[in-house]
This record gives structure tokens, sequence and C-alpha cells, in this order.
């Protein structure tokens, strides 16, 4: 969680006022306790997904992934924000237009789904549109970029392809991922993803 993010929450409907923790279903009050656990549990539900993984058939399956990842840390995993985010002064989707986000994204989905699994250059393009729609969405309290990259490696399975964001081995590959969510790349993103989708199984 980037102290570069602002929230418009002044009901505290996420934050102990005291502390200024997230709430979450530990009752942790420290905020490097919480971030060291929450990466424990969501690290767990990952390896569950990368073995069984799920089927995109539309954006309700971003909303499954949130909830798998998280649902040992926080009541509010796999529901849509209910506060406004912005950062470097840049506001992410407004809650109250969501439904025409989904509709929008949903769109993309389809658009993807009939590209050929051997045109790698367009799936990837499409990929990174989707993957620009919903970084700007933005749907989650917190735990966007993690949803997001599972949503996208997700996709990429459906073709028949390999996709990691963030592998451990290679640094450069997350910070391009981050240059291109931040700025709204898709060219960057495009090209990325190009870069590192491979054929296999998973």
């Amino acid at each position: 969680m980037s102290n570069d993010y602002q929230y418009l929450d002044p009901d505290f409907s996420y934050i102990n006022p005291k502390t200024g923790v997230l709430r979450n279903l530990a009752d942790i009050n420290d905020q490097d306790i919480l971030l060291f656990v929450e990466s424990g549990a969501v690290a767990k539900r990952l390896q569950e997904l990368y073995e069984n993984p799920i089927k995109v058939k539309d954006i309700s399956e971003l909303f499954k992934i949130h909830k798998i990842l998280f649902q040992d840390i926080y009541a509010w995993a796999g529901e849509k924000r209910i506060v406004e985010i912005s950062k470097g002064g840049k506001q992410f989707f407004p809650t109250i237009h969501f439904d025409n986000a989904y509709s929008y994204i949903e769109n993309l989905i389809k658009e993807y789904k009939k590209i050929k699994g051997n045109d790698k250059q367009n799936l990837a393009y499409k990929l990174a549109e989707i993957l620009d729609s919903v970084n700007y969405l933005h749907p989650f309290r917190e735990g966007n970029g993690r949803a997001q990259r599972e949503f996208i490696r997700l996709l990429a399975i459906e073709k028949g392809l390999i996709l990691n964001l963030n592998p451990p081995d290679n640094i450069s590959v997350y910070e391009k991922y981050m240059e291109g969510t931040i700025n709204s790349d898709i060219e960057t993103l495009y090209k990325l993803i190009f870069e590192q989708v491979n054929e296999g199984k998973k």
C-alpha cells in the first residue's frame, strides 16, 4: 500500500481511526505486521489458484479472485470499494459509474475470447487494454494490483499461454508493469505482455 494513494473515507469505512491501519480479521494494529501477514496469506491463496485456475467468464471473476486472495485478511474481500481513490492527483474510476466500467471491460473480454490462440500479438494487445481498464477501475480498497495480475494471468491461460507480471527473479518486469499501469500506457503494457507471454499449459 503506497503512501502516494489518497482515500476519501470520512466515515473510516476501512481504517481504524485510532491506529490508521486497515481493519482486518486478525485485529492487527501494526501496519508492518499486517503487511507481513497479508503477504503470506495471499501467497498461499495464489498457489491454490495456480493449482486450480478458474475460468474467466466476465468481470465477476475479478471479484471472485479478490475474494479468494484476501478472504483470510479482510471481511470486505471480493467487494467493490465504497470510497474514492486517487494517486498522484489522478482519481481512479468514480464508484458511482462502476456499472458503465463493467460493461466496457466485459466487451473487451468478449473481444479477447474471439482472438485465435496463435495470434500472440493481438492477444497481448487486448490483454494490455483489459489490464489498463481494470487498473483504472481500481474496484477494491486494497489489493487491486495482485487481483488484476491474477485476472490477466487466468485470461492468458485460456489461450494456452503462461504470463507472470511479477516474477520473483526479474524485478524489471514488475517495474515496467507499474510504469504502464500508473501512466495508463497501453503500448508499454502491450510490449511487456508480448515479451513475457509464453506457450504452456498454465
